[in-house]
């Protein structure tokens, strides 16, 4: 009975199939297809490029098994953000969510939306982010920032009309993004060229700075770990997104099993498909022309070579395929964490509401707005930056709430316990502070702001959440005592 005094209204319409195409279609975003040439040009060699992706997606998959737990703990709506305020308080839990709705789901939201246009611009040169409708001074308005906006009130209305519909979109784009990747891998390997593979292998532990003109800097000790660090930002933003199917827990059936289960499939997935996409970039491209790709479309300049002209073409459709799909899973999922937050008195009351297609519109229409404002920044590199950090400061938060949770609650039910306890979890919070503490020292102008977005939901959730009178207190308790 209590679990349905949590949920009115949400429809248990998804399954495992589902779950798990959601949360790799939320991964597999545009960051497979960009990132590559920035994490080229700070570690300089081949090996380190596959480490940074191999370290990632092993960060990625330890979270995610640790992950199973809690979910199967609280197999409810807001995912991430219950299991923070269940294992500390409300208060992290609502820095959680305010910084979730105020940068890590609207920025993503945003990043992925510029991400589609950049693409689209690649077949449509009039929606290019290099023309300047109008400006404001330094404020400058491109048709790409404007296509940005309209996919994800597109997406956003298409959410509003039911979970099913955006079911459909998910199932159906992340297919497609999949075959078409395993599709391309398949290609690039088979079009391996022993020359360029040899040549970026032959030297391929030696980290060091790629310059733009092919020169090669050599780094300190601390300058190295730095330099993989921020290499990281790229790989750990194309990574993100794999919980998102925790935050849609009270539309899965048997979640106690599912949401654990989808959690280990879709990581796995991806992260085989992104190790294998870059082994492949290195067989078809020098070393020189990943780091160098234009505007660093790296998928791109790997499909001319291997499909000629017609596959530039393929490779600009298949990723403006790759980042709709992306977009609707985080549109999909994020209002749903909106939604627990309001129900617990910590956002706008509102948002608490369903519509008559049981989804909350309120919830994905404000997520809607701050992430269109977010888009006319237009800078994809800044909010991948300032999400990735204040991303895996959560995620270790969360991890270590774990350890919490099996001290305060050791008699609770737990459908999953997470694999490798206790080491893996302690492997993952590691590297999770050891990548935070090199991000803050090498690249603070845009790990900074997102510490600042977070802090500034103190004074928020002491403004929103207001003195409970005694009445709203006995209300309170005859409500429990019916449950």
């Amino acid at each position: 009975m209590q679990q349905k005094t949590e949920q009115p209204g949400l429809k248990r319409e998804l399954g495992l199939l589902d779950a798990t195409l959601l949360v790799a279609g939320s991964m597999i975003g545009s960051g497979i297809f960009i990132v590559s040439a920035d994490i080229t040009r700070n570690v300089g060699s081949a090996g380190w490029l596959i480490a940074v992706w191999l370290i990632t997606g092993f960060m990625t998959l330890a979270a995610a098994l640790s992950y199973g737990e809690l979910s199967g703990m609280f197999p409810k709506a807001g995912g991430q953000y219950v299991y923070l305020k269940e294992a500390y308080n409300p208060l992290v839990g609502f820095l959680y969510g305010w910084s979730f709705f105020a940068v890590i789901q609207t920025g993503t939201i945003a990043a992925v939306g510029v991400a589609f246009s950049k693409f689209t611009a690649y077949l449509i040169p009039a929606v290019s982010e290099d023309i300047v409708l109008f400006s404001l001074g330094s404020f400058k308005i491109s048709p790409a920032q404007l296509l940005s906006i309209a996919i994800i009130v597109l997406l956003t209305y298409i959410n509003t009309k039911g979970v099913k519909g955006g079911k459909m979109i998910q199932t159906s784009f992340t297919l497609t993004k999949l075959f078409s990747l395993f599709g391309l891998i398949a290609f690039g390997l088979i079009m391996l060229k022993s020359d360029i593979w040899e040549a970026n292998w032959s030297n391929a532990w030696n980290l060091q700075k790629l310059n733009t003109d092919g020169t090669f800097t050599a780094y300190t000790t601390a300058a190295a770990l730095g330099a993989i660090a921020a290499a990281m930002v790229g790989s750990i933003f194309s990574s993100d997104a794999w919980n998102n199917v925790t935050f849609i827990a009270g539309e899965i059936n048997n979640p106690k099993r599912n949401i654990g289960l989808s959690l280990f499939l879709g990581t796995f997935i991806v992260t085989v498909i992104y190790v294998m996409a870059n082994v492949m970039y290195t067989a078809v491209l020098p070393l020189h022309e990943i780091a160098v790709a234009e505007k660093d479309r790296v998928a791109v300049a790997a499909s001319h070579v291997i499909f000629g002209n017609v596959g530039t073409v393929v490779i600009a459709l298949m990723i403006m395929i790759s980042t709709f799909g992306c977009n609707n899973g985080l549109i999909l999922a994020g209002a749903r964490v909106y939604y627990t937050m309001a129900k617990d008195g910590l956002f706008f009351k509102k948002t608490a509401n369903l519509n008559k297609h049981a989804v909350p519109e309120f919830g994905l229409w404000i997520q809607c707005a701050v992430a269109s404002v977010l888009c006319l920044s237009g800078k994809y590199g800044d909010l991948l930056d300032m999400i990735s950090f204040v991303v895996v400061i959560f995620y270790v938060l969360t991890i270590i709430g774990i350890y919490i949770l099996r001290v305060k609650r050791p008699d609770a039910e737990r459908p999953y316990k997470a694999i490798g306890y206790p080491i893996l979890p302690v492997l993952y919070i590691i590297m999770g502070l050891t990548f935070c503490t090199l991000l803050i020292i090498y690249k603070p102008n845009f790990t900074w702001p997102g510490l600042i977005i977070v802090l500034i939901g103190l004074p928020i959730y002491y403004l929103w959440k207001k003195p409970t009178s005694s009445t709203e207190l006995e209300i309170e308790d005859n409500k429990k005592a019916a449950q």
